[in-house]
């Protein structure tokens, strides 16, 4: 397998609920654009050929990543008119696609965070003729997911429905957002028209006897359609639990990029990421976050788990958890913002404005 196809994401989606001015494929989680520890991974696995399909913003991603040489990889850029949905983003770019029509294409979700082990889903692939195989991992409560049961031998029997009932819950296994399709398959997707792989081409293709196989692989995956989701993403590709070949530096509790500066006596844990040209003042406590770059935390902030933007700035003694603070926002000395707050870009708060602490 050389090639693949990477889903962006469009208007409509969630890739843009963080309240900064960067649209997330390319907020930088554990030191570099996201897009980027996609695109090394599936490197890593023999690709070499990635056409990324988007209906918004490759006026951003191509100036980025060029042509992918940096990367070693050869990048092409396809945006739609109009959003087509996960299985019409596939039809739009077949075009560009090299491979023979018994040839396996990688197909990944832009969003997803996985430590998915690529070239056992190709090696499945082959060995099973499937038509379509897929990533699939276990989740603790499936209600949130359509789920997707399997036979003794992994094939996918069914594409059902967000279960309603404890009754429906058949499987914990749901799609996982990895695909390797025959690129014969690839062509029968209607083109020209919103498709969803998952209730439209998927379930269609059952029902023809196309051999779809399941893989189940349980390693690190994390969907990150949410701030926190993100947040966490970015924390565990510095502590190393989420693999990627990109991260600029060892794994470690903290990483500290090269024009940050961050006080002798700052505390950083927790997969900490510290961007370029920002500063951790003295006493500072941040756990499980990310300072993007020159934004400012001031003495005495504790921070945990949250995102503070570009040239952001949060005062004295301020306690933030769980957060997502705008580019540019400034929060003043001595408030407390807990779970949930969004501070919008350039947004300003005054000192000892806001505190979330009950009265005991």
């Amino acid at each position: 397998m050389t090639e693949a196809i990477l889903l962006v994401g469009g208007k409509g989606t969630r890739l843009r609920p963080l309240t900064v001015h960067t649209p997330k494929p390319m907020l930088p989680a554990a030191g570099v654009p996201f897009l980027t520890h996609q695109l090394a991974r599936a490197r890593a696995a023999g690709v070499e050929h990635i056409v990324l399909a988007t209906s918004y913003l490759a006026e951003v991603f191509e100036p980025h990543f060029g042509d992918g040489s940096s990367l070693g990889l050869h990048l092409e850029y396809v945006t739609e008119d109009e959003p087509l949905g996960t299985g019409g983003a596939i039809r739009n770019v077949a075009a560009r696609l090299h491979s023979a029509p018994d040839d396996p294409v990688l197909v990944f979700n832009g969003d997803i965070l996985t430590g998915l082990d690529i070239r056992a889903l190709v090696r499945t692939h082959k060995a099973t003729s499937a038509d379509v195989s897929l990533h699939l991992t276990r989740v603790t409560d499936p209600r949130a997911y359509g789920l997707v049961p399997t036979d003794e031998t992994g094939r996918v029997t069914a594409f059902l429905e967000k279960p309603q009932t404890p009754e429906e819950i058949v499987t914990d296994q749901i799609n996982a957002g990895a695909y390797v399709f025959r690129r014969s398959v690839i062509d029968t997707i209607p083109a020209g028209r919103p498709v969803s792989v998952e209730r439209e081409t998927f379930p269609e293709l059952l029902s023809i006897g196309a051999h779809l196989q399941g893989l189940v692989d349980s390693t690190y995956w994390l969907d990150l359609g949410t701030p926190a989701a993100f947040v966490r993403g970015s924390a565990d590709l510095v502590l190393g639990r989420a693999p990627s070949p990109a991260v600029p530096g060892r794994c470690g509790d903290r990483l500290i990029l090269p024009s940050a500066r961050v006080a002798a006596d700052a505390k950083l844990t927790g997969g900490t990421v510290v961007g370029e040209g920002a500063f951790v003042a003295k006493g500072a406590r941040v756990s499980g976050s990310t300072i993007l770059a020159g934004a400012v935390v001031e003495p005495g902030a504790v921070i945990t788990d949250s995102l503070i933007g570009t040239g952001a700035r949060v005062g004295e003694r301020s306690i933030l958890t769980g957060t997502v603070i705008g580019d540019g926002a400034i929060v003043g000395a001595d408030n407390e913002l807990r779970e949930g707050v969004r501070v919008w870009c350039d947004a300003r708060i005054p000192p000892g404005a806001l505190r979330f602490s009950p009265d005991q």
